[in-house]
Formats: structure tokens, C-alpha cells, sequence
């Protein structure tokens, strides 16, 4: 795919104002801004980020800026190329289906242990988990998909958290910029995001029973949903999707 310039205009008012913390890290703040907007693809694949361009809209120097651009290369989100440009990369299929594989064989072994969990840890978790549903239920009610998004990543942290394994919550969100850009393309298809609730709702209801083995098919329909569309939204956005070796 040759290299579309995007007006550095265009890239500022995408990404709007950041207010910096000055307690934390203006490099880790950089980084956990462009990666937002490239996982919901307001920076759509093939985007140019000017580095220079970048600090001044951020009000920091290069340095802040060329380490967070760096993170994201290492996620597979930009392309570096030396001396030239920054390009938001194309989404990898075969990166989004080895996340799929990851994410759902470490899931599978958390649903194993969340339903063998003492009983008052179990209701405390299956109390946390309902508030996350009555979220879900509210964003799809006034169609925010931006906040069913951020529901659906609370339900399944919980159940990391809930297991004691934050640590692979990392780990899995670091390996899914690829997938998770196939999400937010896919979301919007009519009936996703009803699939996605009662997706849900089946995990918890197995959950609550301490089901293990249809706590488990659920994930793995649920887990399963955005990859089977994959085709499609290949032909839709042919020029944003790297085809799978």
C-alpha cells in the first residue's frame, strides 16, 4: 500500500487536546493517547505522523514524542521508517489471529478457575460482572459504541483481576491493537452489538452456575464473533487490511 499522506491539520484535530499530567510520564501519556485513537481508528491505516508536527501539538520536545512512537512500533501499530515518516500500519490479519488464540486460551483457563473460586469471592466477582451488563445495556440502548467498547474490555478484565492475573490482562491488551482495530470496524454492523451483550450474558449466567464447560463455548462464540466477518470487512476496507499469510 503506498504511503497516503494525511494533512498534519487533519492529525491534530483527531487527536485534540491532551491535558499532561505532570506526575507521570509525558512519553507513556503520548503513547497511551495515539494508541487510543489508532485503536478506534480515528487514525485510520496510512496516516503519517510527523514527529515534529507531533511535539509541537503536544507542547513537548522530540524525545517524549520518539519514545512513545517507538512503544507503538513495537505493538505493530505504526511503521518506522528511518529518516523518512511514522505510518499508522494496516491491520495484520495474521498478528489479529494469533491475538484471537492468545487471548482465548488464556480466557478458557480463567473460567475454569473464576468458577472454583471460594463462594464469597465468586459473588463478589458475579456482582461486579452484573454491573458491567447494566453498562452494556445502557450504551446499546443510546448507541454509544464507544462506551459498549469500554464495557465489554471491564467484563473481561474483571475476570482477570478476579483470578489474580493482572499481569496476563497486560500482557493480552499489549498483543490486540490488531484485533481490536477489527472491532471498532466491526461493531457498528448491524446486530454486533446486541451479539456482544448477549454474548455476555450467557458467560455470566454459565458463570454464576460455576459452569465451566458452557462458561466456555460461550467465550469461545463470543471470542470467535469478529475474525468469522473478517471477509467482509476485507472487501470493505481493502486498502486498511493486511491478508494473513
Amino acid at each position: 500500500m503506498a504511503i497516503a499522506e494525511t494533512a498534519s491539520s487533519d492529525v491534530r484535530i483527531v487527536l485534540g487536546t491532551l491535558r499532561l499530567d505532570r506526575t507521570r510520564q509525558s512519553a507513556a501519556q503520548v503513547f497511551d493517547w495515539l494508541r487510543q485513537a489508532i485503536l478506534e481508528v480515528r487514525l485510520a491505516p496510512g496516516t503519517v505522523l510527523q514527529r515534529a508536527e507531533l511535539a509541537e501539538h503536544f507542547g513537548l520536545s522530540q524525545t517524549p514524542i520518539r519514545d512513545a512512537l517507538q512503544r507503538l512500533g513495537a505493538e505493530g501499530l505504526v511503521d518506522i521508517y528511518p529518516q523518512h515518516a511514522t505510518v499508522v500500519s494496516r491491520i495484520d490479519l495474521a498478528a489479529a489471529q494469533e491475538a484471537h488464540y492468545l487471548r482465548q486460551a488464556m480466557e478458557l483457563e480463567l473460567l475454569q478457575t473464576i468458577c472454583q473460586l471460594p463462594d464469597d469471592a465468586h459473588a463478589a466477582l458475579m456482582q461486579r460482572l452484573a454491573k458491567h451488563l447494566t453498562t452494556q445495556e445502557a450504551a446499546l440502548t443510546h448507541a454509544d459504541l464507544t462506551a459498549m467498547l469500554e464495557a465489554d474490555q471491564a467484563f473481561h478484565r474483571e475476570m482477570y483481576d478476579a483470578a489474580g492475573m493482572n499481569a496476563l490482562w497486560v500482557l493480552v491488551r499489549q498483543q490486540s491493537g490488531h484485533v481490536d482495530r477489527l472491532r471498532q470496524l466491526h461493531l457498528p454492523t448491524q446486530g454486533k452489538a446486541q451479539a456482544v451483550l448477549a454474548d455476555h450474558r450467557a458467560i455470566f449466567e454459565a458463570l454464576q452456575q460455576k459452569n465451566t464447560t458452557a462458561a466456555q463455548a460461550a467465550l469461545r462464540q463470543h471470542l470467535a464473533g469478529t475474525l468469522s466477518f473478517v471477509d467482509g470487512m476485507q472487501a470493505r476496507y481493502p486498502d486498511w487490511i493486511r491478508s494473513a499469510p
